[in-house]
């Protein structure tokens, strides 16, 4: 593991700024921000504060070779020590109306959302409607919301499990009053914005989707590899007219739960990472980098419940 991947694990897990990470290392910022961007290798003094602060961050008596693998480990420690993720969320009303925020906020950002964090909270937990902003905007957000709601309350039934009906209905709430076709399977073809990926023939879609669905359900030891694997395949077969990005992130952070692991909270501010991890699992069977984003999105979701 190089002395980057290091960092970046201990800013993920310390939610420590640059400035910071600086004076606990004992460096200056622009000696640490070159090492992160490797212009610069540490020095002997400097690798030895890393690997303790690395090891005081992650608890691990020995340094992985694989970032990936690394991370994952840490997210199974983390898990084991929440006891019953999905519990703790339901019960705690801070950290519940924190997640519906944050998931709320970033994924409809990731689509084009104009609305700010402030104006979202507002309309969610205050039950505002702004007259300057867009009503279709602010539709959404309750919508979203409402859709979170549903997707916990189902997870807490011990029988649940993730099928076709349950992900119509996440659609049906996400574009209710907004899409005709809300709840529906798309009757056309359709194409992803911005790139070359190829989505499925329509008239495919109800056969991919029973498949997909039968797939989720399969038990994987790696929970964060078949969650990758499952949101890019949801993501190329781009089942309905609109709201997939939604529905996928949803989806995953319903398997996650599943899992006992946290929602991914995908930031809007790695939108185009985000899109290019995606692109390399679809385009080039490449799931490494995804599943890279899917960790640090986890461990972001590991801050939430812990109030950090």
């Amino acid at each position: 593991m190089t002395i980057q991947d290091k960092l970046k694990i201990i800013q993920n897990l310390s939610g420590l700024t640059q400035e910071k990470l600086a004076e606990k290392l004992r460096v200056s910022f622009a000696t640490l921000n070159s090492w992160i961007n490797g212009k610069s290798k540490a020095h002997r003094k400097g690798d030895k504060n890393i690997n303790d602060l690395y090891f005081l961050y992650t608890e691990q008596k020995n340094i992985q070779e694989d970032p990936l693998r690394a991370k994952k480990q840490i997210i199974a420690d983390k898990s084991r020590k929440c006891g019953n993720i999905l519990k703790k969320i339901v019960k705690s009303t801070d950290i519940y109306d924190q997640f519906l925020l944050s998931l709320t906020y970033h994924s409809n950002k990731i689509e084009g959302s104009t609305l700010t964090e402030d104006e979202t909270r507002a309309i969610m937990f205050d039950n505002v409607s702004l007259p300057n902003k867009n009503i279709i905007e602010q539709l959404e957000v309750k919508n979203h919301q409402a859709a979170l709601e549903y997707l916990l309350k189902s997870l807490s039934s011990a029988s649940f499990k993730i099928n076709e009906i349950f992900i119509l209905k996440l659609h049906g709430i996400l574009m209710n009053s907004i899409r005709k076709d809300a709840g529906a399977y798309r009757n056309h073809g359709v194409r992803i914005v911005g790139t070359y990926v190829p989505t499925a023939n329509y008239l495919k879609v109800p056969r991919l989707m029973q498949e997909l669905t039968k797939d989720i359900n399969h038990k994987d030891k790696d929970a964060v590899a078949h969650t990758a694997n499952i949101h890019s395949r949801f993501e190329q077969i781009h089942p309905f007219s609109d709201g997939n990005g939604r529905v996928g992130r949803l989806l995953a952070d319903a398997m996650l739960l599943k899992n006992n692991l946290p929602p991914a909270v995908i930031e809007q501010k790695k939108k185009r990472f985000y899109n290019n991890c995606l692109r390399k699992a679809q385009l080039g069977n490449d799931f490494i980098p995804l599943e890279n984003f899917l960790c640090d999105s986890i461990i972001v979701g590991f801050k939430v419940l812990e109030r950090r």
